[in-house]
């Protein structure tokens, strides 16, 4: 009687162990766990803000690391097939700097030449490539949608196409609140990101990209006299797995 209970017992924690780590697609690794931040490097002096809940990584914007606030993966990588799924969990911050995006990348100005900006209830995010924050795969509430390279787009000594080629050409995002999954590819120096389905960013030049890196999910955000003065990184990531190329 008591091998059956203890064969019992452990199917069960077998079957524990195997819901929070979905099985991954052939030739794709899992980067979490749904338990732990196993393989990740949590900032120092964070004191809690980035955690893990109900199986999915959960952040509040209000990281207390001294230095860098962002969540980097243990492992450097090169080419590689990212997944992950991402959700923005509320949008407490009304940002009034938000531009219109052209499809080459520049912003809509008015008859004086002045940038039109807009306000839209904001939270901001995003998966860094490479190691670093200029080739960083956006999340955010902005109108031209999530998937753009913000670093890229917005350095003007960048040629034209590069600029418009990591500028979004639809916007694929789900209702705020509503899960997203990112398909994010990058071969050499080019990046291709599927964002629900659609084709957002086909083949898009990052010059200068370095080789190798970690992957990091963006902290965002600050506060000044207890409000919101930047849009709050107020994400979840879930189902993050990878597959090496070459």
């Amino acid at each position: 009687m008591k091998t059956i209970v203890a064969i019992f017992v452990l199917l069960c924690l077998a079957a524990t162990v195997a819901a929070a780590e979905p099985a991954s697609e052939a030739g794709f690794v899992s980067l979490f766990n749904g338990r732990d931040f196993s393989g990740w490097k949590v900032p120092e002096g964070d004191n809690g803000h980035w955690k893990v809940v109900d199986g999915v990584i959960d952040y509040d914007a209000g990281s207390e690391a001294p230095g860098d606030k962002n969540l980097w993966s243990g492992k450097e990588y090169g080419d590689f097939v990212l997944k992950v799924d991402w959700r923005i969990k509320e949008t407490p911050y009304l940002n009034p700097r938000v531009p219109i995006i052209k499809p080459d990348g520049t912003h809509k100005k008015d008859v004086d030449g002045n940038e039109i900006k807009i306000t839209v209830p904001d939270s901001d995010s995003g998966i860094f490539l490479r190691g670093q924050g200029k080739s960083q795969v956006n999340i955010w509430c902005w109108p031209i949608g999530s998937g753009e390279v913000y670093g890229y787009r917005m350095d003007k000594s960048m040629p034209p196409e590069v600029r418009a080629g990591v500028t979004p050409k639809i916007n694929a995002d789900r209702d705020l609140g509503e899960w997203n999954t990112f398909e994010i590819t990058m071969e050499g120096d080019r990046l291709t990101v599927v964002l629900n389905g659609t084709t957002v960013i086909k083949n898009a030049q990052l010059p200068g990209i370095p080789e190798r890196g970690p992957i990091a999910l963006q902290h965002h955000g600050s506060k000044r006299d207890g409000e919101w003065s930047s849009p709050p990184a107020l994400v979840q990531f879930r189902n993050i797995s990878i597959k090496e190329l070459n």
